[in-house]
């Protein structure tokens, strides 16, 4: 039987010669096995950020292996190193990509081929010796990357609780923002705004972040306030959650509370204690701090009153005689988690 008879009677085509078949795409080198997932967490990016460039602008793998999922060469990531260096001195994502993409082998510190406006705005925050989750936060916030910045927060919450996380990454990253604000005229509000705002957004997730104790029944509530000029909240936030973790009732009142509005707060809730937040000097009131102090309820013979506890910069370094005093959240949690040593401090 010839070859065309056997052909019109097998539903099956013919194989290519080996020599015919077209020739394979190349397969990545073994240096370019980074994942997707891991260059987004060194370049402080979410993976849709990643893919996005990759979809707008072109910014993907110069290997692509057929079936698989993206690897990223060594080039690949010094690429997107430097598309992140420009955007975050301020050059449009567009104009950023064509650069990128033009000078896959970049500069070490990436500014050789930038404008001059563009050429000396650095953007890296002053964080100092910090933990290494503060700078990839840092990285994200910088570059306004919201859905990063969030991931990164929750994830290290439930994995190592409020008290650590805030102590040792949200506050050394607000303050680097902070510094960084004051001496570039003005620049990176928006970071601090964001970063402020998605440390709220985790610090009121915390019950649905991490395991929380049950609070016993008899158990007085902590009031939680700002003195009546004072607007920021994110440290008493900090207190409210770490307490809640600790299955401690608390009574959140926030910003700005009027000091007639707080002493009629104290006589409705019988608080076991009551903290007053004042970051700066002008907004602490010491007369309204030892009013609170002195009020008392509940029967003859057996009546309470509240620890106070005034907290934060504006208050000074030295305690307010016949005043309760904390320096860190983790002394705050560790005395108002703890009946016996409240009732001590009141004593």
């Amino acid at each position: 039987m010839n070859d065309s008879a056997a052909t019109a009677g097998d539903p099956t085509p013919p194989q290519a010669p080996p020599q015919a078949r077209p020739e394979a795409r190349p397969e990545a080198p073994p240096q370019a096995a980074t994942t997707s997932g891991a260059v987004a967490r060194h370049l402080g990016i979410s993976p849709t950020t990643l893919r996005s460039w990759d979809r707008r602008y072109g910014l993907g793998p110069a290997v692509r292996p057929q079936g698989r999922h993206r690897r990223w060469a060594p080039q690949d990531i010094a690429m997107l190193e430097h598309m992140c260096r420009l955007t975050a001195r301020g050059m449009p994502p567009a104009q950023a990509a064509r650069r990128a993409k033009n000078s896959r082998a970049v500069t070490p510190d990436g500014t050789a081929d930038l404008p001059a406006r563009y050429r000396n705005a650095s953007t890296a925050l002053p964080l100092g010796h910090v933990r290494q989750e503060c700078r990839g936060l840092a990285r994200a916030a910088v570059r306004l990357d919201a859905h990063e910045v969030q991931n990164r927060l929750n994830a290290l919450v439930g994995e190592h609780g409020l008290v650590p996380v805030w102590e040792e990454v949200m506050v050394p990253t607000l303050r680097a923002v902070g510094r960084k604000w004051e001496l570039s005229d003005d620049r990176y509000v928006e970071v601090e705004h964001l970063l402020s705002w998605h440390i709220s957004t985790t610090l009121r997730s915390v019950p649905l972040l991490r395991p929380r104790s049950v609070p016993p029944l008899d158990s007085s509530p902590v009031l939680l306030a700002c003195m009546a000029e004072e607007q920021h909240t994110l440290p008493l936030e900090a207190l409210n959650a770490a307490l809640g973790e600790q299955g401690m009732p608390t009574r959140m009142l926030g910003a700005a509370v009027p000091g007639e509005v707080l002493v009629a707060a104290v006589r409705r809730t019988g608080p076991a204690a009551v903290v007053l937040w004042s970051q700066a000097r002008c907004t602490a009131g010491e007369a309204v701090a030892r009013r609170i102090a002195g009020m008392e309820w509940g029967p003859a013979g057996a009546r309470r009153r509240a620890l106070v506890l005034p907290s934060g910069p504006g208050w000074g370094r030295t305690a307010l005689s016949g005043l309760g005093r904390c320096t860190s959240l983790r002394d705050a949690v560790t005395l108002l988690s703890d009946p016996d040593a409240l009732v001590r401090a009141i004593r």
